[in-house]
């Protein structure tokens, strides 16, 4: 309990001071721990200590530590990873949040998917901010009219935007295609589009995601440790 519990409280504290550095408000900032390839065990453990929000990028993974931790009142779950439209139907059964909708086809399948008594599926648009041919996500230029028709679909609501931006060290770039997120949300916004999420920021680079607006940070190695992939 210590080791994780001593990581837990180490990430709210860089989101602390990193929140207060930019002058923002106190707890404006939410904490989404990823825990993709680890196991429900380490969900529960984090969850003992206060946290609730946790983000997986596997349908499969999502599926069975759902089950794992039914007993675990309000936990909350966010689907971060891509998502294809014939895999659909779990997550938005599942999942109280998906991150990275960059296509109409699969936010059509998640809302005609999403079972009428459960609140609607909170959705984020996965925007490519840096042009990488790797990466997933709408164009900025194509933001708007995604965004538009999600908005018209029954059972989901368009909360934000999301990215993952360009693996470099070179912190003035990763400022700017974090700024271009918040700029982009500005003017979804002056378009009358009410988005209130900001999902940008990881471990190594969760201060400068804040300083440019992120509102949620998806943390997974500093909480939990190296991922081991088979």
């Amino acid at each position: 309990m210590a080791t994780i519990f001593t990581a837990w409280q180490g990430v709210s504290a860089r989101i602390a001071k990193a929140t207060a550095r930019s002058q923002r408000e106190l707890n404006c900032v939410s904490l989404l721990a990823v825990s993709k390839t680890f196991p429900a065990s380490a969900i529960r453990e984090l969850y003992s200590i206060g946290q609730r929000a946790f983000g997986e990028n596997y349908v499969q993974e999502l599926i069975e530590k759902h089950a794992a931790l039914k007993d675990c009142n309000g936990l909350i779950w966010h689907f971060i990873g891509p998502l294809q439209s014939n895999k659909t139907r779990s997550v938005a059964e599942l999942a109280d949040w998906v991150h990275s909708i960059d296509r109409l086809k699969v936010a059509e399948r998640l809302s005609a998917q999403r079972p009428e008594h459960l609140a609607d599926l909170n959705v984020c648009i996965q925007v490519n901010v840096s042009g990488e041919a790797s990466k997933s996500g709408v164009t900025p230029d194509e933001c708007l009219v995604l965004a538009t028709k999600i908005c018209q679909l029954p059972r989901i609501q368009l909360r934000g935007l999301m990215c993952i931006p360009e693996a470099t060290h070179d912190l003035t770039q990763l400022a700017q295609q974090f700024k271009l997120l918040r700029d982009l949300q500005n003017q979804l916004i002056a378009e009358g589009i009410s988005l209130d999420t900001l999902s940008m920021g990881m471990s190594s680079d969760l201060e400068i995601a804040i300083s440019e607006g992120s509102t949620l940070v998806r943390v997974g190695t500093a909480l939990f440790g190296a991922r081991t992939y088979l």
